[in-house]
């Protein structure tokens, strides 16, 4: 992965912790749910109790803490039986939906943790890792027409390295989501990573039923005040691996079809214009160098 952003992001991002980041955890063997979801917990607070370098980061730290009080709320409301049967996350393998999975196995550490200790005072067994988490999380994964190799392999890397059950619909997002409450009857809620710069997310909340003639679920949205650059500090920060495509200049991923580099990311564009020969040029700079959320669909045809 690239070692910084371009220019005045810098700062924002290379500081370095002595804990072991989470693209070394992905790495090694992977460890059973809890443990993972203890080990995930650590490298969060690392960084929620760290000094902010910067204005931004500060805004991170803070859009982490309301995400995770999201989280803890939806466990909350929708935890059966000490576990999360009726919840479930909608899972791309896109930078958002990565966030909000990393989130989600923090939020699960805190949550079974103070459960379990609640319910075992007494018990001189009682460990920090919770057994009491199932051993995978349920997940729905809604693929695109024409999907990218790269993101289906990414999406398969996550599945094995975050416990995903995950449910696979080539159909449209309404037909997929009425097929997988079918599968799924014990479904009622579902962590979604939309932001509100997405379509459609302008005037959504932490909470929002389907619309009518949606199947009916209720749509939990963590991360959805984020901005664009608040996703890729805390990505960055926390060292999480991410698809390969957005290192060659892809911003928001869809299908072959219809997605394609950003134009504002691409290696000498400003000069390219007046004429000047550029060193690269035809190549894309990484996906975290764009700054501006208003750009980020650039590269989606009809930017939906």
């Amino acid at each position: 992965m690239p070692e910084a952003l371009a220019g005045e992001q810098s700062n924002d991002i290379n500081h370095a912790y002595d804990t072991a980041d989470i693209t070394t955890i992905t790495q090694e063997p992977t460890p059973p749910l809890p443990e993972l979801c203890a080990r995930i917990h650590q490298r969060v607070e690392a960084f929620l109790n760290s000094e902010a370098k910067s204005d931004r980061v500060r805004a991170v730290q803070a859009q982490s803490r309301t995400s995770l009080h999201v989280i803890e709320e939806a466990l909350e409301r929708y935890r059966k039986r000490q576990s999360p049967d009726e919840l479930s996350l909608s899972y791309n393998g896109g930078k958002d939906c990565l966030v909000l999975l990393i989130l989600y196995l923090s939020a699960l550490h805190t949550h079974y943790s103070r459960r379990s200790t609640s319910a075992s005072n007494n018990d001189t067994n009682h460990t920090t890792t919770n057994s009491s988490l199932p051993e995978t999380l349920r997940s729905v994964y809604i693929l695109s027409r024409h999907p990218f190799a790269a993101v289906d392999a990414f999406v398969n890397l996550s599945v094995r390295q975050y416990h995903l059950s995950l449910s696979r619909y080539a159909l449209p997002m309404r037909e997929a989501f009425a097929s997988y409450l079918h599968d799924q009857p014990p479904v009622k809620a579902i962590f979604v990573g939309t932001r509100r710069t997405d379509p459609h997310g302008a005037d959504l909340t932490h909470f929002d039923p389907t619309d009518r003639g949606w199947p009916a679920f209720m749509r939990i949205h963590p991360v959805i005040d984020w901005h664009y650059a608040e996703i890729w500090c805390f990505i960055r920060e926390l060292g999480v691996e991410y698809c390969e495509l957005y290192d060659l200049g892809y911003t928001s991923l869809g299908g072959t079809e219809d997605t394609h580099p950003n134009p504002a990311l691409a290696v000498g564009d400003g000069q390219a214009k007046r004429g000047i020969p550029v060193e690269g040029e035809g190549r894309f700079r990484p996906a975290y160098e764009l700054v501006e959320d208003g750009e980020e669909r650039l590269g989606r045809d009809g930017r939906g």
